[in-house]
């Protein structure tokens, strides 16, 4: 267990982090809940364990809880909270889950919230999914009541913080996935939507670069894979055709972009079926080849005129990539620290408005009190217009009273440091 702690007015704010930094993904795996079960569970850990507010983020690769409780995080807090998340944990798990978990407090746990948005902590730097994915779970944990205004507050300058790391840093810029930059490079030989393309086999990474080009209108497809119902499968969600392996030196319908992805040891595609697949069609093809060892025969790229993108340079470009972003890191930092002291004068005087939530009402008792008790016979002998003049003058003195309360407070509050 780490403990990452600094003084602040944020005393009750905290984070619970299990990452793919300290624990294998299996262990956090086993507190990961879905939105079906988040009700019960995450409503039965406010409740038991006393918080105040309740935040969790559960992602592939984390599972964070983002708490305001006055209790001490301690190894008796951990015991409680992982065996209500899952019932079914082992006393084994529960301390292997002790040794892995990071504890954020304070300014710290703002900071380190900051950091998980804009993708500083990711497994990834710089991809953006994690920003909706925060978005997501505070929008879901608000609406099953969980959240409370420190979380709302907290969670609105996240957003805006990880907005502005996009922004202004080139953090994202430079894509580092395998499968977005081969996609990038296929757009950029300028390939139409009417295209021809044949993917060889269903599994994971192929099943991502069919996302891509589905969702950028593409819609000739063919599937060949080792199992027919994994093919059929990946074929369904592109309303393309499905075949087995085995029918691949068969098919004679060609292609004009050939996207494999296999874990076969020896290539998949010959010379000889390169040849059979083109048939009489000449045009320059494209090959995408991203399985490790290669599906393309060496001789398929050695005797015919295509493009070919290979695995071996698309790992490498990203590895450029990757290093481009990890420069950006302390601009992003940077950010990070401004938008937290930022956050510390807003929270200040959020805590002011609720502090001082009670003055208007009180104001409006006194003034109501001495309209109908305390001046009422002196009310009655006013005529219709002069009573109508004297609740425009105490309305505007009301509201200019309230506001002038909050002002003066929020000023002696910050700059005197109260």
């Amino acid at each position: 267990m780490i403990f990452r702690n600094l003084p602040s007015i944020l005393n009750a704010f905290k984070i619970i982090a299990i990452t793919h930094k300290n624990a294998p993904l299996e262990l956090i795996g086993l507190l990961h809940l879905d939105e079906a079960h988040q009700h019960d569970y995450l409503t039965a850990v406010k409740l038991k364990m006393e918080l105040n507010e309740l935040m969790f983020l559960s992602t592939c690769n984390r599972v964070e809880f983002v708490v305001k409780a006055d209790r001490e995080v301690n190894t008796l807090f951990l015991q409680e909270l992982f065996a209500i998340i899952n019932s079914r944990i082992t006393a084994e798990q529960i301390n292997a889950l002790i040794d892995a978990v990071v504890i954020y407090e304070h300014e710290d746990a703002l900071t380190h919230l900051f950091e998980v948005s804009s993708s500083l902590d990711s497994l990834v730097v710089g991809e953006r999914e994690i920003i909706t994915q925060v978005r997501k779970s505070y929008e879901f944990c608000n609406l099953l009541g969980l959240t409370g205004d420190t979380i709302r507050l907290a969670i609105k300058q996240t957003i805006e913080t990880a907005k502005q790391v996009y922004t202004d840093t080139d953090i994202a810029k430079n894509p580092v996935s395998i499968v977005s930059l081969a996609y990038r490079q296929l757009r950029s030989l300028g390939i139409k939507n009417n295209a021809r393309i044949v993917f060889i086999g269903a599994g994971e990474t192929n099943t991502n670069m069919a996302k891509y080009l589905k969702k950028h209108q593409y819609a000739n497809f063919t599937v060949f894979n080792r199992s027919l119902p994994n093919a059929q499968k990946l074929a369904n969600e592109l309303k393309g055709q499905a075949f087995d392996l085995t029918q691949l030196k068969n098919f004679k319908e060609g292609f004009d972009v050939l996207i494999s992805c296999t874990s076969s040891e020896t290539p998949i595609v010959t010379d000889e079926i390169y040849k059979q697949l083109i048939g009489n069609d000449y045009s320059k093809k494209v090959i995408i080849d991203l399985a490790l060892p290669s599906d393309i025969d060496k001789q398929v790229v050695l005797n015919n005129e295509l493009f070919y993108i290979d695995i071996e340079s698309l790992k490498k470009q990203a590895a450029e990539n990757l290093l481009k972003r990890e420069k950006e890191i302390g601009v992003c930092k940077t950010i990070i620290a401004s938008k937290v002291e930022e956050f510390k004068t807003l929270y200040q005087e959020r805590k002011i408005e609720l502090a001082f939530g009670e003055i208007p009402k009180q104001i409006k008792y006194i003034k109501e009190t001495a309209l109908n008790e305390v001046f009422s016979k002196d009310m009655a002998n006013m005529d219709a217009q002069s009573k109508e003049v004297l609740e425009k003058v105490l309305l505007y003195m009301e509201k200019k009273y309230n506001a002038l309360a909050i002002k003066t407070a929020k000023k002696v509050f910050l700059e005197e440091g109260i």
